[in-house]
């Protein structure tokens, strides 16, 4: 997991859990598809455009809202690879990291559909000539992003 490289989709400040995946389609015979619903009240469209690695850039507060941890694993049905964003909601950040979906923490100025790479050993978001660092991440929190999320961890026996 220490280079990933994706394409870029934007989203602003205070996207919230119900913008990600609305609460309605939270019902048993969706669960295994929730990434045909992700955005589709804000952004109509986007489930059938995102694809495997893409990489969403944010603004402050991403994540706000309801704690259920159906946003972030929508976002890992659909492919997303990686959440950057200035700044994350405390229950979101917990539960994407449990079920593995990396989060960069850092104010990253890029352009929608552009491609940039994230180095997570080196603490680099690049996009084009400029690099945008954030803090690395505890081992700890690197393995468990890495095995898949918590659960996965623990049964690797890595705990």
């Amino acid at each position: 997991m220490s280079e990933i490289e994706g394409k870029v989709w934007r989203f602003g400040d205070n996207v919230d859990t119900d913008q990600i995946i609305p609460a309605e389609r939270l019902v048993a015979k969706n669960l295994d598809n929730l990434n045909e619903y992700i955005f589709e009240k804000v952004r109509p469209g986007f489930a059938q455009q995102v694809g495997k690695g893409d990489i969403i850039v944010a603004g402050k507060n991403f994540g706000c809202g309801s704690s259920r941890e159906h946003a972030p694993l929508s976002l890992i049905q659909a492919g997303v690879s990686c959440v950057v964003a200035e700044s994350f909601a405390r229950i979101f950040y917990r539960n994407s990291m449990n079920i593995g979906l990396l989060l960069v923490e850092c104010k990253v100025d890029t352009e929608e559909g552009k491609t940039i790479k994230i180095d997570t050993a080196e603490g680099e978001v690049i996009s084009g000539e400029t690099v945008y660092n954030f803090p690395q991440y505890p081992k700890f929190i690197s393995e468990m992003v890495r095995s898949g999320g918590l659960m996965n961890l623990v049964k690797e026996n890595r705990l």
